[in-house]
């Protein structure tokens, strides 16, 4: 399965407690994904919240868009990516 580089910006930041809600907040992301094919892997946060950079795995770009969609959530690129790490070459 491809893996995806998804770019997004809030611009008044993104706001997910780290409460129950925040958790329900991230389980109806992971379900709405599902009807897409795509598995959303982790994100990293901007220090200032205002923008995230989300690991997905999915079969393209459009299934990444469509998932997005149904989730409400913005999407500014896309890019396919590979794993390389430091260890590779040992």
């Amino acid at each position: 399965m491809p893996r995806f580089l998804v770019q997004r910006t809030f611009p008044d930041g993104l706001q997910i407690p780290t409460t129950d809600d925040g958790a329900v907040a991230c389980a109806t992301v992971v379900k709405g994904n599902l009807g897409h094919d795509v598995t959303w892997v982790h994100s990293y946060v901007s220090s200032d919240k205002t923008v995230t950079y989300c690991i997905y795995d999915g079969p393209s770009p459009e299934s990444i868009r469509d998932a997005a969609a149904t989730n409400g959530l913005p999407v500014d690129r896309i890019t396919e990516v590979s794993v390389l790490d430091p260890y590779f070459y040992h």
